[in-house]
């Protein structure tokens, strides 16, 4: 028996570079992506936007399950992100390197084995830890009283 799963989804041209995105066999709605201007209309979010904000989702995602995992109800959860684009040696735009910054609604004192929880958050999230085969990911978390209380560059 395989360990394999599989996510599927289908694109479609409306216009130029505007495409819309279908996630078959789900009732997720559609995704309307677009390339930047001057190239495209900005009607959505660019590959390199999606990719940034699977990231941080991600993240956050897992530092929620593992907060979780130890009987913490943690408020709100939020994330900025930032994905560098430098030019390669043949002039080609890379995403080189993505930052993500997770904000605790609490303070670190007011949530049970936090140290564990902060410790193994990231190796919980699928996408992260796919991304870091090739592109630089940089974690920082901050509680509510604003102290970094984790962070990670890999």
């Amino acid at each position: 028996m395989s360990d394999e799963q599989f996510v599927e989804l289908s694109l479609e041209q409306v216009e130029d570079y505007e495409f819309r995105v279908r996630f078959d066999g789900t009732a997720i709605p559609d995704l309307i992506t677009d390339e930047t201007a001057p190239l495209g209309g900005e009607a959505g979010p660019n590959p390199s936007r999606l990719l940034a904000a699977g990231v941080a989702n991600c993240l956050a995602a897992s530092l929620l399950f593992a907060l979780r995992k130890f009987k913490n109800s943690p408020g709100k959860l939020t994330a900025k992100t930032r994905a560098t684009l430098a030019r390669n040696e043949h002039g080609r735009l890379r995403i080189t390197h993505v930052a993500v910054e997770l904000q605790l609604a609490d303070a670190v004192a007011a949530l049970e084995h936090v140290d564990r929880a902060l410790a193994q958050f990231e190796d919980f999230c699928i996408v992260t830890e796919s991304v870091r085969q090739g592109i630089a990911v940089e974690v920082s978390v901050r509680d509510a009283t604003g102290n970094v209380v984790h962070a990670s560059t890999v």
